[in-house]
Formats: structure tokens, C-alpha cells, sequence
């Protein structure tokens, strides 16, 4: 196995300037310094159109001319976010690391973020300037202040890092590849506890190269990616030390894209992380970062920076991204191909899905009857009893309880559950009581029924359902309304919205695999539909995502960003608009990764004022035996906190005992 040739073309947004004079740059920023006040917009221009090279010939040009330190002129002149943006600027990079590395460990606490960020993307010889420009700037050793910072498997792994010692061989041993597999397999999977060398031996030393295919091996052979056994594993921040080594491994540029999204989504702006990331890439891959941004959140890093940001600070970042790709004619035909390979990649991967939720060992229905019986009766109600026994058996296990109930005391459980109980925790105990059809069959009865729809519920429903799922909804829906899913969905609803759930709602998508010729076929008709003809649009758009397999579609997805530089998701929320594109929109989501797509209606429902109580029950019902472990891990991945934390932070009393219960664990 060979390695891959690179491509050696320039891929930052600031390049040398032509035509260079260090003494007139000198006299240029000294007077803009000069008397009362600054001009910061002459500063910016000039500095963010300099390489950081032709910086440090301007640093010594000032000393000489004026025999003054322009990083400390810079200081007194300029403050905030600008300021520490502009000072960086003015530093080698690896001296800007070390400035970094420096904050990071000093005072109480540490900012591991920092740490991690640093440590795992840099390359052996950028380690090694960083070392050197650590001891020359504060006189102290690197290695021995992060030892004396961190400890145990996190530490250990930084200082592995911290070496540069990473090999750089050409050619890849295919046995040794196999070796690391099956080393790394028995030290995690295989074993009783975790083997946390063998990961930071073969994480910390082998080329990036032959990680890959170490990489591409462990999927094949355990089923599952190298980063769901890193999650399984390990913990904390050794954990977000080594699943940052794997991003930087797979795609240095897009670790960088995350980061940078991650920076700015939300309320607030990590400043700090936005400043470095732009400062220390902007020579190095900022095109590729762009590209992936914009290929991933379908939308690009200038547009994110400029809605984000603010006066000269706003100005001097945008320079340093270097253009707009939601421009005409910016989009980089490059980001066809990086997003061609992240769904690839996302196309052989096979995540096991799992519920947290599953069949109780040693069920006793006549046990829990009885305890269930004991709770509801007399004066008050033991909620604690109700809670535990429920949200801790299988769905089938439910309804044998259901029938046991029935057959001990001549009573409907449901009945006395829903007489003992009551608010947003019987609703909740009431849903997981219900086989599975029969509670979407009520979601999709209660959406529609009253004044108004609620067209979020329907979408959210029909569209993340299996043909299996769809089809026992249709049985329940007509044995427990008498009437039928597609006629109660015509009297409610109209236009192409009616006609995109009428086609989800008769369960009849293809099953199997993916046709490439079709798919190609399918991404073109698509494709050349004229933009501005909405009807056709849609109608193209509906005979493909509501009947082709989710296989297909996921080749379909593919050829289309080949033919149009555009991801489908990002053409139908520009060209079009209500229903009919949130239904799309959710279609394609569920395709490309259904866990996310619940995590993102999870987060919405408890994000901001107020609690969607409806949606988050409805989820947490639904998914609970089928992926809500798997809807964990996406979103604590997105959103940076666990789906446990979020649902203590927003809900409370029994309703909240009986969410934690169901999501099953702290991530």
C-alpha cells in the first residue's frame, strides 16, 4: 500500500505582497499610531495583507527606524478582541502557539480546549518550533509545565505528542496495519477495562498515512469506526484528546471547519479559539477550511464571521478569510470532491444502532402487576415505583404487564395510570404504555385534529419511519380512528405538502441497495430542473426522496454535489420555502444520519425560553429501543454538552426522573 501523493498547491488565503518595502510598511503603521487616536482601519488593511514572514521584517524595520517594539506600540494603541487579534498577527506562529500554551496552563484551572487543539493538529516540525519557542520566550520547559499541569492518560498522551516524534514513512506495511487493528480492538472492545497505552502508543506515533488505513481496517473488521470505540472506552479529556487526534488524522482542515462552527454557533462567541484558529491557518489551509465549512453547514465561514463579529475586529477576520464562498462564483470546485469523500466514508460506515432501553432479565409481569397495583392504591401515589418499573422494560414487556394487570385485578392499567398521574409525566408514561404504531398513530391523530396542524409532528413522523414502521402505523391508525392515515391526511392538509405525506405515508419506499446508474440518473433529473420552477422542482424532488431506498439516496446525494459544487440540502432550503421544504429538508436528514437529525430536535425543544414538553417526549418515546444511545452521542458531539445535562437544565420533578431514565446514562 502507497501512500497518496499530496498536493503541494498553496491553500492559505494570505500570500506574500508583491512589490514588499519593510521601511515604508514601518513609516505606514507608525503614522497611523502617531498623535491622538489610531487609524485602525490602515493598521488592519495592512497588516492582515502581509505573509506573517514579511510581519517580522516590519517588527525589525520599525525597531530600527523609530527604536521602539511595534508589538508594544500595537498593545497601547489598540484594545480588545482586535488587539489580540492584530498582536498574533504579529508573532512567528510558533511563538503564537507557545503564547497560547503559556495562557492555557497559567492561573487556576486549565483550558484543556486549548491544549488539544494545539497539541493534536500541529506537525512534527511545528512541535518542535513550538518547544524552541517556548524555552526562548519564558525560559521554562514545555514538557515539564504541562506535566506539572495535567495527569495521567491525558497527560501522558500530550507529552507523546509533544515529541514530534510522529513517523513520516512513504510506504505502508498492509501487516502492521492488521497488527494495529487487532491491537487496538483487543485493548478496547476485547478487553475488561480499557489497554489506554496500546491507543496513545498507535494514535501518538504512526503516520498519518497509515492511520488511515488502520482506520478504513477497524471499520471493516468490528463494524463500528474508530471513534465510537474511542467513546466506548475512554473518558473525559483524554477522550477529547484522542477523538481530536483522529479528526486531525481523517482531515486537519475539517477538525478546523468544526472548531471554527463550534466558535460561533449559539449565543456568545469563543473569541479566544475564533482568533487562533484564523491566525495560525490563514497561511497554511484556510481555502480547504473554507471549503469544507461551507460544504458541511452549507453556508459559508464569511458569512458566519461577518453575522458574528463586529467593527475593525468583523473587518480584519474577513480579510483573513480571504472571500465569500455564497459569492458568485466563489464556491471552489475542491469542495465537490472533500464532500464526495466525507460521504464516502459516511456510506461504508455501519454504526450499530441502540436503544437505552431493553428487555428487563429475570421479567416477572406478575411481579410488576402487582407493584404497579400497590403504587396507585389508597392515598397519594408512589411515582418513584410507576417511573422505575416502566421506563426499565422492553415495550413488549409493557404490554404483558398490561395484560397481567388485567387479568389480577379486572382493571385497565391504563385507565388507573392515567386517573394517578397526570401533566407532562402522564403523557410520558402514558406514550411508553402504548405499542409503538398505536402512539404515532395518536401523534399524527392529535396533529391534525383541533383547530390548526401541527405540520412538524406529521413531518417529523412519516418521515423517519421504515415501510415496516409506516405500515403498522396505517393498521393502527384505521383500527383505533375507523378511518384511514391517507384520508384523514387529505382532509387536513393540501398542495404538494399533502401529496409529499400522502407518498411517505403509504410505506412503499424501494428497500435494498444502491443503483449507481440510477442514482447518477436520479441527481441529474434533479438537477437540470430550471431554477424558478417551483412546481416541477418539487414534483422531481418528491418522485425521488419519497420513494428511493435510503441507500440510493445517500449515492444520490453524492453525484449530485459531483454535478452542482451544491449539497441537495442547501438547493432546497434556497429554492424552496414552507412545508413542503421542511418535509424535504427532514427526508434528506434522516437519510444522511438519522441519530443527528432526532439530536437536532431534541436540542430545539429545550433550547431558549420555554420547553417543547410535546416534541421531547415524542423523541424520547420513540427512539428509546431503537437509537436514542446513538442520538446521545450526536448530540453531545454537536453540542458540546450531554443530552442528560440538557434535560436536567430543562425539565424537572418526575417528568425529569422519568427522561433521565429513559436517555440511560451520562455521557
Amino acid at each position: 500500500m502507497a501512500k497518496t501523493a499530496q498536493s503541494a498547491m498553496y491553500r492559505g488565503s494570505v500570500h506574500d505582497f508583491p512589490d514588499f518595502d519593510p521601511n515604508q510598511d514601518a513609516e505606514a503603521l507608525y503614522t497611523a499610531m502617531k498623535g491622538f487616536g489610531s487609524d485602525k482601519e490602515s493598521i488592519l488593511e495592512l497588516i492582515t495583507s502581509r505573509s506573517n514572514k514579511q510581519r517580522q521584517e516590519i517588527c525589525q524595520s520599525y525597531k530600527s527606524l523609530y527604536g521602539k517594539d511595534l508589538i508594544a506600540d500595537l498593545k497601547y494603541e489598540l484594545t480588545g478582541k482586535f488587539e489580540r487579534l492584530i498582536v498574533n498577527l504579529m508573532r512567528p506562529l510558533a511563538y503564537c502557539d507557545a503564547k497560547e500554551i503559556k495562557d492555557a496552563i497559567s492561573g487556576i484551572g486549565t483550558d484543556e480546549k486549548c491544549l488539544i487543539e494545539i497539541l493534536a493538529s500541529r506537525t512534527n516540525e511545528q512541535m518542535h518550533q513550538l518547544v524552541a519557542a517556548y524555552k526562548d520566550a519564558y525560559e521554562r520547559d514545555l514538557e515539564s509545565d504541562i506535566i506539572g499541569d495535567t495527569s495521567g492518560h491525558f497527560q501522558k498522551m500530550l507529552v507523546v505528542l509533544l515529541q514530534g516524534t510522529r513517523e513520516n514513512d512513504d510506504v505502508v506495511s498492509e501487516d502492521l496495519v492488521q497488527q494495529d487493528v487487532q491491537d487496538l480492538y483487543e485493548a478496547g472492545e476485547l478487553k475488561w477495562g480499557t489497554d489506554e497505552a496500546q491507543f496513545i502508543y498507535i494514535l501518538g506515533n504512526r503516520s498519518k498515512q497509515h492511520l488511515r488505513l488502520v482506520f478504513d481496517e477497524y471499520l471493516k473488521t468490528t463494524g463500528k469506526p474508530i471513534e465510537a470505540s474511542i467513546r466506548g472506552e475512554l473518558s473525559g479529556d483524554f477522550e477529547k484528546l484522542m477523538l481530536a487526534v483522529v479528526k486531525c488524522i481523517r482531515s486537519t482542515p475539517e477538525y478546523f471547519a468544526e472548531r471554527l462552527f463550534k466558535a460561533m454557533k449559539g449565543l456568545g462567541t469563543r473569541d479566544n479559539t475564533l482568533i487562533r484558529i484564523m491566525v495560525s491557518r490563514s497561511e497554511l489551509d484556510m481555502l480547504d477550511i473554507r471549503e469544507i465549512f461551507r460544504t458541511k453547514y452549507e453556508k459559508s465561514l464569511y458569512s458566519m464571521i461577518k453575522n458574528d463579529t463586529s467593527g475593525e475586529y468583523k473587518k480584519a477576520l474577513l480579510k483573513l478569510c480571504g472571500g465569500d464562498d455564497d459569492a458568485a462564483g466563489q464556491f471552489f470546485p475542491e469542495a465537490a470532491q472533500v464532500a464526495y469523500q466525507m460521504w464516502e466514508l459516511s456510506a461504508v460506515a455501519r454504526v450499530e444502532l441502540r436503544g437505552t432501553v431493553c428487555a428487563a432479565n429475570d421479567f416477572n409481569p406478575d411481579a410488576d402487576a402487582k407493584a404497579l397495583r400497590k403504587a396507585m392504591k389508597g392515598i397519594g401515589t408512589d411515582e418513584a415505583t410507576i417511573i422505575d418499573i416502566i421506563t426499565h422494560r422492553s415495550n413488549a414487556q409493557r404490554q404483558q404487564i398490561r395484560q397481567t394487570f388485567k387479568s389480577h385485578f379486572g382493571r385497565d392499567l391504563m385507565a388507573d395510570l392515567k386517573s394517578e398521574i397526570s401533566g407532562d409525566l402522564a403523557r410520558l408514561i402514558l406514550g411508553l404504555m402504548m405499542p409503538p404504531a398505536h402512539y404515532d398513530a395518536k401523534q399524527l391523530k392529535k396533529a391534525m385534529e383541533g383547530a390548526g396542524t401541527d405540520e412538524k409532528a406529521l413531518i417529523e413522523i412519516l418521515a423517519t419511519r421504515t415501510n415496516a414502521e409506516i405500515q403498522a402505523i396505517n393498521e393502527a391508525y384505521k383500527e383505533d380512528y375507523h378511518k384511514s392515515l391517507e384520508d384523514a391526511l387529505s382532509s387536513d392538509t393540501s398542495g404538494h405538502f399533502r401529496r409529499i405525506l400522502i407518498s411517505l405515508a403509504t410505506g412503499n419506499r424501494e428497500e435494498g441497495g444502491e443503483n449507481r446508474d440510477q442514482a447518477r440518473e436520479d441527481a441529474q433529473e434533479i438537477a437540470d430542473t430550471p431554477s424558478g420552477d417551483k412546481t416541477s422542482l418539487e414534483t422531481r424532488f418528491m418522485t425521488v426522496l419519497c420513494t428511493r431506498s435510503y441507500p440510493h439516496l445517500r449515492r444520490v446525494f453524492q453525484e449530485f454535489i459531483k454535478m452542482t459544487n451544491y449539497d441537495i440540502e442547501h438547493v432546497i432550503k434556497k429554492e424552496m420555502s414552507g412545508d413542503v421544504k421542511d418535509a424535504f429538508v427532514a427526508i434528506v436528514q434522516s437519510v444522511k444520519n438519522k441519530p443527528l437529525f432526532f439530536a437536532d430536535k431534541l436540542y430545539k425543544s429545550m433550547k431558549g425560553a420555554g420547553t417543547d414538553e410535546k416534541t421531547l417526549t415524542r423523541v424520547m418515546i420513540s427512539r428509546s429501543e431503537i437509537d436514542l444511545f446513538n442520538i446521545r452521542r450526536e448530540f453531545i458531539e454537536k453540542y458540546d454538552k450531554s443530552l442528560h445535562q440538557a434535560i436536567e437544565g430543562d425539565t424537572s420533578g418526575d417528568f425529569l426522573k422519568a427522561l433521565l431514565a429513559l436517555c440511560g446514562g451520562e455521557d
